[in-house]
């Protein structure tokens, strides 16, 4: 199940609004049963209601799939400085052990 935080983020997107800039205009919380919206102040949207935001579930779901791909391969690529020293000395068993990388780790 995708975080409220994602869900959140994907109802601002479809919205035309950028998640970025509007991380001061809304407060997330959790009281120990469940996350919820504490605050909203979105110029221009209102704030989403549960059954909104339970349609953003599935590509929450797989952005939040992706986004932990993405630590895993970043974790196994390494040091970038030790992948420079790799490419020059032997570009070709670089790129073999990064596809072996992203291989074993798919996005969705």
């Amino acid at each position: 199940m995708a975080t409220l935080n994602i869900k959140v983020k994907k109802y601002l997107e479809a919205n035309s609004k950028v998640y970025e800039d509007e991380l001061d205009n809304f407060v997330l919380r959790n009281d120990g049963s469940g996350d919820y919206i504490k605050s909203w102040n979105v110029s221009g949207l209102t704030e989403p209601t549960e059954e909104q935001l339970a349609t953003y579930e599935s590509s929450a779901t797989t952005e939040e799939n992706n986004n932990n791909i993405r630590g895993t391969r970043k974790s196994a690529y390494g040091n970038i400085g030790d992948q420079l020293d790799e490419i020059y000395k032997d570009i070709d068993a670089w790129k073999a052990r990064i596809q072996s990388i992203k291989d074993a780790n798919p996005k969705e």
